[in-house]
């Protein structure tokens, strides 16, 4: 890399480059909520007004795309997430936490599809669901040292009812928006310590519920 191409980095866009670019992460968000993480880059550009060279200018791959458009949504969710962390009794928290993860989940059918799914190779995206499913057994263990929590749940079981409430979204979020609430608590309540019955099935392994999320990627 010579000095030249070390400045034009360090130089801020044109005003008709960030323009394009912030029609294209506003056309992305509205795109990607309306159809998920698979919605097409092409309409995208269209939408922005612009070439999809343009596009792939700004945004070399749907990854690069998806996660500008995301940010606001992300920022939501760690809002909220952060007040339920700070909450002093352990089962609220763990309710809390949920809750304004399946909210955030419920506006945007992008950040749902980018809970379910893994995308081994980036940085960003692995932080991201690393410090989410750390949280996640955060308040889990917590809920569990305080007897509020059946003990044999695990992360793998969350990461089930997040996939299962994808769906649910997405067969009632035109007539029934708030459909999804009802199945989180008749899950919540099975989830607590005096509900506890031995379960058949053992949970996933860490290395499943991985590779499942990754495969969720590679076949949409």
């Amino acid at each position: 890399m010579n000095p030249s191409d070390v400045e034009q980095m360090r130089r801020p866009l044109r005003r008709d480059a960030r323009e394009s670019r912030d029609k294209l992460i506003s056309a992305a968000q509205a795109e990607f909520a309306a159809q998920g993480v698979d919605a097409s880059l092409e309409k995208i550009a269209r939408d922005a007004g612009v070439s999809i060279g343009t596009l792939y200018r700004h945004f070399p791959t749907r990854l690069d795309l998806l996660m500008a458009a995301l940010r606001p949504r992300l920022q939501e969710f760690v809002d909220g997430a952060n007040v339920a962390l700070e909450m002093g009794d352990p089962w609220d928290a763990f309710v809390a936490y949920l809750e304004n993860l399946f909210a955030v989940q419920a506006g945007d059918r992008g950040f749902n599809d980018f809970l379910s799914r893994r995308f081994p190779g980036n940085d960003e995206t692995e932080h991201i669901h690393d410090v989410m499913c750390q949280e996640i057994e955060t308040v889990l263990v917590r809920a569990q040292a305080a007897g509020k929590a059946r003990p044999d749940i695990t992360l793998a079981d969350i990461v089930n009812l997040i996939w299962s409430n994808g769906r649910i979204i997405d067969a009632t979020s035109a007539k029934a928006p708030t459909a999804w609430r009802r199945q989180l608590h008749l899950m919540l309540d099975a989830y607590r310590a005096e509900r506890a019955h031995p379960i058949p099935e053992p949970p996933m392994t860490d290395a499943q519920l991985y590779d499942a999320m990754v495969h969720l990627s590679k076949t949409k």
